[in-house]
């Protein structure tokens, strides 16, 4: 799956986190405009607080969600570096949603707006619709993607006693050490607390 491309495409409209000039979280609804393999293109208008944050800063996370409700949602997080590009790219974002033509009308207008592109960082899909859920992580600009959630090391036993609280039952014992099947995990950390063995570690 392009994960890029749904965000873009199918969810489009993304609540935006960036620090203020006192390191404070402060967001946004902010729309995606484009993507390609260079990163994941929006816009913003120079006299936002969103644009001086973003200078002041170089640095964005966003998540957007598709569904009716909690169990039908599907989720893509993206965290990263941000660069202004100014407004060489503009008139082909605006070709691809006319609508923002309804919003800044003219060609004054329009100068106020200027296109900023996420290019490098790293990302999450997860999909609650599905029983597991399904979750996968991805990177913008060959950025390093750390290690998350739990796995078990050679000290585990067998016991089973991991399975009885993990909720997706994602755990393979077809072998031992146990596997967490980290696709389908939803790192609570049930199967570390109660591992009589501590043969489950964090990542």
């Amino acid at each position: 799956m392009n994960y890029l491309r749904f965000l873009v495409e199918e969810i489009h409209t993304v609540v935006m986190a960036t620090a203020d000039e006192n390191g404070l979280p402060m967001t946004c609804a902010v729309d995606l405009m484009d993507w390609d393999e260079k990163g994941i293109y929006f816009l913003t208008a120079r006299g936002k607080d969103l644009y001086t944050r973003l200078k002041q800063s170089g640095y964005a996370a966003m998540t957007g969600l598709k569904g009716s409700d909690t169990l039908s949602s599907k989720t893509v997080s993206v965290r990263g570096k941000t660069e202004e590009l100014g407004q060489e790219p503009l008139k082909r974002l605006l070709e691809k949603n006319p609508y923002m033509y309804e919003i800044y009308p003219t060609d004054l207008s329009r100068q106020a707006l200027t296109v900023f592109r996420l290019y490098e960082g790293t990302g999450e899909y997860f999909d609650l619709s599905k029983r597991p859920i399904d979750r996968a992580s991805f990177s913008i600009g060959g950025e390093h993607i750390p290690p998350e959630g739990y796995e078990i090391i050679q000290a585990c036993t067998g016991c089973q006693l991991c399975r009885t609280v993990c909720p997706q039952q994602c755990i393979d014992f077809s072998r031992i050490p146990a596997v967490i099947e980290q696709e389908h995990c939803l790192h609570c950390g049930n199967c570390m607390e109660v591992c009589p063995a501590e043969a489950v570690i964090q990542r």
